[in-house]
């Protein structure tokens, strides 16, 4: 072999092993380049009094009529109506391939007759969001109810808990009943649970037992439902009345402050814990801030938060959704939520709370 045939060998040879990074670097940039992946919104949303304006015998609901203390009629229900579907129509979920959330659950409305009323107002008809609903024994004669796009999540199941055996020395106490769906999202099994936990009528301190009750029987179904399919994910959502740091919340249902300690399998977090402390709530008075809205969920949505590949629904990030429109100008309610009635008189505005919304993205195959 001449020294020049040698020399281009040896070069050749020398160059193989950058040749071959290059290449492997190229491919994961195009691996990176062609991964596609898909974000799906699931809401919450008190939607503060959603009445009809007609008196129900058996129902304390005397206030929201046409003779009660708010001259509640059909001009000021149809602005609610309206003003409800406009805030929840622009709530968008970027990456996603519907118009907003998959999934919102609700709470504080009368009966399913409003529900279909505001799914059929024009900003969302469009959207053709299905209603899942139970009437509970509530001495106001609220709810709490589920609404999903039938495009992207489909009802398997449906059941509904009530608190009473949680209470044994107060068997005779009505609230809002807890609602269970399960479905299937994004080709995966999850549960829902929507809630509406007692106020604190009386006192924080005072009331809290009842709270405690309501996350012990959460609990206790979330255990239930992963006894029966271990494999699917677990979405808890509602007005709890407490914020995340409360025994009802932490001890009661459990749900831990950070990924980190979510450990055991079912183990749920909530991610409203952080977001409080850095004075973001959704609902306040006087500089004073709660987050009673809250969805909270298991590990099932975690697996795969560290990783750059999303196989599965992976938790993305957690919003309180106080846009603009939604929060007050004027006086002690500047920057908190724009409600429906301040100090008795109807200021035609949205809701008392803020919704939330969590987002998870999952690799488009």
């Amino acid at each position: 072999m001449t020294k020049k045939a040698l020399f281009m060998t040896l070069a050749l040879v020398a160059l193989l092993p950058a040749l071959a990074w290059g290449q492997e670097q190229q491919d994961s940039i195009l691996d990176q380049q062609e991964r596609r992946y898909t974000m799906y919104g699931v809401m919450f949303y008190n939607l503060e009094n959603l009445f009809d304006t007609i008196n129900t015998p058996g129902v304390n609901d005397i206030e929201f009529t046409p003779q009660g203390a708010r001259q509640w009629n059909g001009t000021k229900y149809w602005q609610k109506q309206h003003n409800m579907a406009y805030a929840i129509s622009q709530m968008e979920v970027k990456g996603s391939p519907a118009e907003g959330p998959v999934i919102i659950g609700v709470s504080e409305l009368e009966n399913i007759t409003v529900l279909q009323d505001l799914v059929r107002q024009p900003e969302l008809k469009d959207r053709r969001y299905q209603i899942v609903h139970h009437d509970s024994p509530d001495r106001r004669g609220v709810d709490v109810a589920f609404l999903y796009n039938p495009r992207f999540f489909k009802v398997l199941n449906v059941t509904t808990q009530r608190v009473n055996k949680y209470l044994p020395d107060d068997p005779d106490f009505l609230t809002r009943d807890q609602l269970t769906v399960t479905g299937m999202l994004a080709g995966e099994k999850v549960s829902l649970i929507v809630n509406h936990w007692p106020s604190r009528l009386g006192g924080e301190e005072r009331s809290s037992y009842l709270r405690e009750a309501c996350g012990r029987m959460a609990r206790e179904t979330m255990d239930s439902l992963l006894r029966d399919d271990p494999n699917q994910g677990i979405i808890f959502m509602g007005d709890l009345n407490d914020d995340p740091q409360n025994k009802s919340c932490s001890e009661a249902l459990g749900a831990k402050r950070e990924i980190k300690e979510c450990t055991e399998p079912g183990s749920c977090f909530n991610p409203w814990w952080n977001i409080l402390n850095k004075g973001i709530g959704t609902l306040g008075y006087k500089g004073n801030w709660n987050l009673f809205d809250q969805i909270i969920f298991t590990d099932y949505f975690l697996k795969n938060y560290d990783s750059k590949d999303k196989p599965t629904l992976t938790f993305s990030r957690a919003e309180v959704l106080n846009r603009k429109f939604l929060r007050g100008d004027e006086g002690d309610r500047q920057g908190y939520p724009l409600r429906t009635y301040s100090g008795g008189i109807f200021v035609n505005g949205y809701s008392d709370h803020f919704p939330t919304m969590i987002y998870l993205v999952k690799e488009i195959k």
